[in-house]
């Protein structure tokens, strides 16, 4: 492939990682991607008013993976952040997720870490097999934190009740019997110094990197020449809705500055379960440490219908992305990778992982 052509189909996280991956081995790569940016959901800009806003709602890097760190490092310096986020209940903000001080300040006990752990044990209820997210959560707190904090969240998000879909759709959220307050717990925390975008538009500097903005991929695939085709768009729409649309749950983003306000909550994200329309509002300045004399924040409303954000996991959506996987193994010059494209809940580290493995095999 010394001399090869490659096209990649998205300049997100996986088309950006593998075209660099793929131009740093002396290959010809040419990216195109249908919105007028790179950077796909990641990307940031300042908004009007001089505010680094993420455009398609909040992203926080987070990884355990010292590898895809360094790797990304390359392309950006970092400023440490600890995401934290408050679920509102009744009015009250409490810690999320669950932790010692949710059960203090919801029901007024002072428990050590043990006295956390055997409340946990009295009020959950066993479920075994645990094979949905409201197995999940009901086997690890009990009802009334589900129905506190999980239920209504749930069907708002995904807009089916947590009974209907997989067990790893919860899991992804912990429970703790320590005070640890932080959403994420991972050994690398940090948010690109310059912003996302900068991060992109450095990764895909580089002489053997062509980069065509606003073109959509089914507006020009029999017409680029290539010897082959890195895909990072939805696998169901590359072959043209075959046996039916994957459902991808979408967001509409209502983005609202606020002048001469500098602060507008406690932290990074407030959730509200059960209350509104939106599922969270976040304020950019927490993630960014940006010194401005407004603020600028984002309420997410979920939505059935729009850009595909998060494929939804349920056992017969993953039996039909399976058809589709079957067609794209016998795509011979085609690699799929990324979350639309391995219809996959990836997190950002996670695609670059499976991005820097795809460039890998390509390399052979």
């Amino acid at each position: 492939m010394s001399d090869s052509f490659l096209l990649i189909v998205g300049a997100g996280f996986a088309g950006s990682v593998v075209a660099r991956e793929l131009a740093d081995t002396g290959r010809r790569v040419h990216v195109i991607d249908k919105r007028p940016h790179v950077g796909g959901n990641a990307y940031d800009e300042h908004d009007a008013h001089g505010v680094l806003v993420h455009r398609y709602g909040p992203h926080i890097f987070h990884t355990n993976g010292e590898r895809i760190f360094d790797y990304l490092s390359r392309f950006t310096d970092w400023r440490p952040y600890e995401h934290r986020v408050r679920g509102v209940v009744d009015g009250q903000e409490y810690p999320f997720p669950i932790n010692r001080d949710t059960l203090t300040q919801l029901y007024g006990i002072e428990l050590d870490e043990a006295g956390a752990a055997a409340f946990f044990e009295q009020v959950r209820e066993p479920r075994d097999p645990i094979r949905t997210s409201e197995d999940v959560v009901l086997n690890s707190v009990g009802r009334d934190l589900y129905e506190k904090f999980f239920l209504n969240y749930t069907r708002k998000q995904w807009g089916l009740d947590p009974a209907e879909l997989k067990a790893g759709v919860a899991a992804r959220i912990p429970v703790r019997t320590n005070i640890d307050d932080r959403y994420f717990t991972d050994t690398f925390q940090a948010m690109p110094l310059h912003g996302y975008t900068r991060m992109f538009e450095n990764m895909l500097d580089h002489p053997l990197i062509t980069v065509e903005l606003g073109v959509d991929f089914q507006d020009v695939r029999d017409k680029i020449a290539r010897d082959h085709t890195v895909y990072t768009g939805p696998i169901d729409a590359y072959f043209g809705y075959r046996f039916g649309r994957l459902p991808y749950r979408s967001l509409r983003f209502e983005h609202e500055h606020l002048p001469g306000l500098e602060r507008f909550q406690e932290t990074g994200t407030i959730n509200y379960p059960n209350d509104h329309a939106y599922t969270r509002i976040t304020e950019f300045k927490h993630l960014t440490g940006q010194v401005h004399s407004g603020t600028s924040i984002v309420r997410e409303y979920p939505q059935a219908e729009g850009d595909p954000y998060y494929p939804v996991p349920r056992e017969e959506n993953e039996a039909l992305f399976k058809r589709y996987e079957e067609l794209a193994k016998a795509e011979r010059d085609v690699t799929f990778v990324g979350r639309l494209a391995q219809y996959r809940y990836y997190n950002m580290d996670q695609v670059v992982g499976a991005a820097l493995a795809a460039a890998k095999r390509l390399l052979g």
